[in-house]
């Protein structure tokens, strides 16, 4: 057994263990674990510093999860965008593939709460249907290998599915959604990495949320990631009493950028029954962006997206730069809040706007547009499940 499963085996994990590690009344603790199951193993329950710190509230169970009804436990729409089980299939040319339903530790603002940590809704036994559905769609080009996170896989695991993507001819580029650079680094082991390095194009998106978190461990397993030509890029979440401070975020993304890990997104926090709580206005998020931009390396800065609820995909959220127009010239300001003009190019389209005929094929191109994007709904053709 290697180190990272002996872990995990310490965990805590279950009702009574909220009990006997942190005092919870018996019935709280055990409606909280009902309601999304608890496990925080020992590498990351370490790096709590006092009750309701940082990391403390991203994976220590609150009773505020028990008082938000009427929130979507789908907020995405994932599962109406779910042709066979485990592959969400929004984008035209990229699936998300559910290989596992477990974590190494399950983070309280879990926006697939619903399945995750639960075998009966994303199980091994669908693998094969998310291959086949793949290998049917010559549109897909990318794969995101997700969950739960894969790399609770085994090695011998792990490999079987990457290298059967590999052996379909449109995929060009494997993606691993993985927390455990962060949450539990001690999975990132040399054998891994010299496993995924056969099976190029692979990169990997994990899910550092605060500077806390970048510890000699973490660096490690993200160096290591790199060092085998594996891209490394973060995914982290906005969230009330975690990282919602200019300062922190700044201080995230820097420490990100020097263990090699490329700042990609930061999530407006979902919609989600039982992680509403951690929610902020995105007026907040738009002055993080504010205080990020000029204030850092561009590498340091992350594309603000909402998630759109419904399944509209993600969409960028930004500060106002350009504030209007003056003739010919575009008005815009910097991150100083400085005053400045551009002079455009003319708009030859604009020209002829007021040309009938010319609008009428403008919009004859959007109708085909669309036309084409039902054409393409209409020929996804379930794979029954083997």
């Amino acid at each position: 057994m290697e180190l990272w499963q002996e872990m995990l085996r310490a965990s805590v994990d279950s009702g009574k263990d909220l009990v006997d590690r942190f005092g919870f009344e018996p019935e709280l603790a055990e409606k909280l674990n009902t309601l999304f199951h608890t496990r925080i193993n020992p590498y990351y329950l370490s790096l709590i510093r006092y009750p309701g710190d940082p990391i403390w509230l991203q994976c220590i169970p609150d009773a505020k999860e028990l008082e938000e009804d009427g929130f979507p436990e789908d907020p995405l729409a994932e599962d109406a965008h779910s042709p066979v089980p485990s592959i969400t299939h929004r984008y035209p040319d990229r699936v998300l593939f559910l290989t596992t339903s477990q974590c190494s530790m399950y983070c309280r603002f879990c926006t697939r709460k619903r399945k995750v940590g639960d075998s009966g809704k994303i199980s091994m036994k669908y693998i094969q249907s998310g291959l086949d559905y793949i290998a049917a769609h010559s549109e897909i080009r990318d794969v995101i290998l997700s969950g739960g996170d894969p790399l609770m896989l085994t090695d011998t695991m792990l490999e079987k599915i990457v290298s059967g993507l590999r052996q379909i001819p449109h995929i060009e580029i494997i993606r691993l959604g993985t927390k455990m650079p962060c949450v539990l680094p001690q999975r990132v082991t040399q054998k891994m990495v010299d496993m995924l390095k056969k099976y190029h194009p692979i990169y990997v998106n994990t899910h550092f949320n605060h500077p806390w978190e970048i510890t000699p461990e973490a660096k490690r397993a993200c160096e290591m990631l790199a060092n085998a030509g594996i891209p490394v890029g973060n995914q982290a979440v906005l969230m009330k009493g975690v990282n919602d401070d200019p300062d922190v975020m700044l201080e995230l993304m820097r420490k990100l950028l020097a263990i090699r890990v490329r700042p990609y997104y930061l999530y407006q926090a979902d919609i989600t029954k039982g992680a509403n709580h951690f929610r902020t206005p995105v007026s907040v998020g738009l002055e993080i962006m504010d205080k990020l931009r000029g204030h850092t390396s561009g590498l340091a800065i992350p594309a603000y997206v909402i998630d759109a609820p419904g399944g509209g995909g993600k969409i960028p959220i930004l500060p106002q730069y350009v504030l209007g127009r003056n003739g010919n010239n575009i008005i815009m300001r910097n991150y100083k809040y400085e005053i400045y003009e551009y002079p455009d190019v003319e708009d030859e389209e604009k020209k002829v706007s007021a040309d009938p005929q010319q609008i009428e094929k403008k919009y004859l191109r959007k109708r085909k547009s669309v036309q084409r994007k039902k054409t393409y709904k209409k020929e996804m053709v379930e794979v029954p499940a083997q």
